[in-house]
């Protein structure tokens, strides 16, 4: 086909002046007209520009990507109308989320309770080359060191350069997650058979640890102050324990209770044995489990007393779904913040040997019973953390309050995603979604706010801006609808030593639960929010 040079000056012309006409009236008229002629100018530049690059244009350049790869897409406006923008697909790192989720699925497998999990993030931490503070005589910019509050809460820092007067860089975490424990007695024989009573730990659907396997995990010190490690239940050829639910054929008055009524809290005793000690002249059955607990870890029945003993669900981490998108697990709540937290903060200081900031991470212990007692977020140990660090690093005049004061913290703890079965209590528009990033909300608490720890608007802007300058997919929510319920995290006891905080932290489906479900997406995101945070 023959184009004549003359024809395309007239049809240049003729769709010049088209263009104009119809442009002007857009812009002349309503809001909606005016859209519509932003979008056509915006097309036809970014086309133009696109067919001045496209002789130089070369596919072979181009970074290749694999099937199964997962994208971020912004459609613009008008989703799935082609008309509606153009459309940009950026490809994010899922290889190396795959092999982050397969690390921290093994760190939640060995991190059953807070003893276990804060032994796993000392070994991190250790393998890191973080030495333990005390053994510190001074600090400089680059050190890593570690604090460890009476084997069940973790404090961890990295020097950074900038003065500490500025303030410093803190991600919070807490280890502890919903369990049963033993009492004090526990021990009892009832209808031929040896039980354990227990005292359930923090918020549970009672009914939800009912006819499932359960691990054992924790130390007894004997009479002679020896402490004794136990741990039964967690490897494939272990045995377990169950607490037995009543049949349904006999069940008419128990299902006619409401959900919180429908087991006894002190029904909740988990079954220890059968078999009886005919030696014995009494309680022939709980005797016997007293003789094999004696000869395998030289313990008596008063020994119960002097322990921290805990019966969790005997599942194992595994990937769910077809695409094996999401993670199921006990205790994602909050190890799963906790492990990004740990990982972040070795990764900021392996990649970066010298921080801008200051680095603290915290990972704390009774977060789920509201954050009291000796290794939890309100104990003053991080204070004489904060102390030591100021100390050794030679300000000395320097109050740990002022340090405080201009410091930025992350509170790192799961929020409830959307449940699609149950989205009605969920603020939908408000509401985190598994699988879209790490979720910001700007404040916790109940109705009215209540109980919440609200960061300022510049704090969140902030935050936002470091995250978008660094590729970190985030979201922003709210713990459900007004008035269906609300929860807390350790944000507010930092917030009250005047530290800028804000939560920050994955979406988690059936929290709470023996078995919880998270996304291979959201976790790897909440790590490199928190190494972001760092670095910053």
């Amino acid at each position: 086909m023959n184009i004549e040079k003359e024809n395309v000056i007239k049809n240049k012309n003729e769709a010049i002046r088209l263009l104009n006409n119809y442009l002007d009236t857009c812009i002349s008229t309503d809001n909606k007209h005016l859209k519509k002629a932003n979008l056509i100018s915006y097309w036809l530049k970014d086309y133009i520009r696109y067919i001045a690059n496209e002789e130089t244009f070369s596919s072979e350049k181009l970074k290749k990507y694999n099937r199964g790869d997962v994208i971020k897409v912004n459609l613009g406006f008008n989703i799935g109308n082609e008309e509606g923008g153009l459309h940009y697909c950026v490809i994010l790192d899922i290889i190396n989320a795959k092999k982050y989720s397969k690390k921290y699925m093994e760190f939640l497998d060995k991190s059953r309770t807070e003893y276990l999990c804060a032994a796993e993030c000392l070994k991190m931490l250790k393998d890191a080359g973080f030495k333990n503070i005390t053994e510190c005589e001074k600090l400089n910019v680059g050190d890593k060191v570690y604090f460890v509050n009476k084997e069940k809460s973790i404090f961890a820092s990295v020097i950074g350069k900038d003065d500490l007067k500025n303030g410093v860089n803190i991600v919070g975490s807490h280890i502890d997650s919903p369990r049963l424990d033993l009492k004090p007695m526990p021990l009892i024989e009832n209808q031929n058979m040896a039980l354990f009573k227990t005292q359930f730990y923090g918020g549970i659907k009672k009914y939800q640890w009912l006819s499932i396997p359960l691990e054992m995990h924790g130390v007894v010190y004997t009479e002679d102050n020896e402490k004794v490690e136990i741990s039964v239940g967690g490897e494939d050829d272990d045995f377990c324990f169950t607490i037995a639910d009543l049949l349904p054929h006999l069940a008419k008055d128990q299902l006619s209770k409401n959900a919180t009524e429908f087991i006894d809290a002190e029904k909740m005793s988990v079954l220890v044995g059968n078999i009886k000690d005919e030696k014995a002249k009494k309680n022939k059955v709980k005797e016997n489990i007293l003789k094999i607990l004696n000869e395998k870890y030289g313990i008596k029945e008063i020994d119960f007393v002097r322990s921290d003993i805990s019966f969790v669900p005997a599942f194992k981490t595994r990937y769910i779904g077809f695409d094996k998108s999401m993670i199921g697990g006990y205790g994602h709540d909050d190890r799963v913040c906790s492990y990004a937290n740990v990982k972040a903060i070795i990764d900021a200081a392996s990649e970066n040997k010298k921080l801008n900031k200051t680095a603290i991470c915290l990972l704390v212990d009774k977060e789920e019973i509201g954050s009291v007692g000796n290794t939890s977020m309100s104990t003053q140990a991080f204070d004489l953390f904060s102390k030591m660090i100021i100390s050794k690093t030679g300000n000395k005049e320097l109050s740990e309050l002022e340090m405080y004061y201009n410091s930025k913290m992350l509170s790192a703890d799961v929020t409830a995603a959307v449940d699609p079965d149950y989205d009605e209590v969920s603020d939908v528009p408000n509401g985190n979604v598994i699988g879209c990033g790490v979720a910001i909300e700007k404040y916790t608490g109940g109705s009215g706010k209540y109980s919440a720890s609200e960061a300022t608007a510049k704090f969140t802007s902030e935050v936002t801006q470091i995250f978008d300058k660094n590729d970190v997919i985030y979201q922003f929510g709210v713990l459900g609808k007004q008035g269906k319920g609300g929860g807390g995290t350790i944000a507010y006891i930092l917030a009250n030593k005047g530290i800028d905080v804000i939560d920050c932290g994955t979406p988690v489906l059936a929290m709470h639960s023996p078995f919880e479900v998270v996304s291979v997406y959201d976790t790897y995101m909440t790590y490199l929010a928190y190494k972001t945070f760092f670095n910053s």
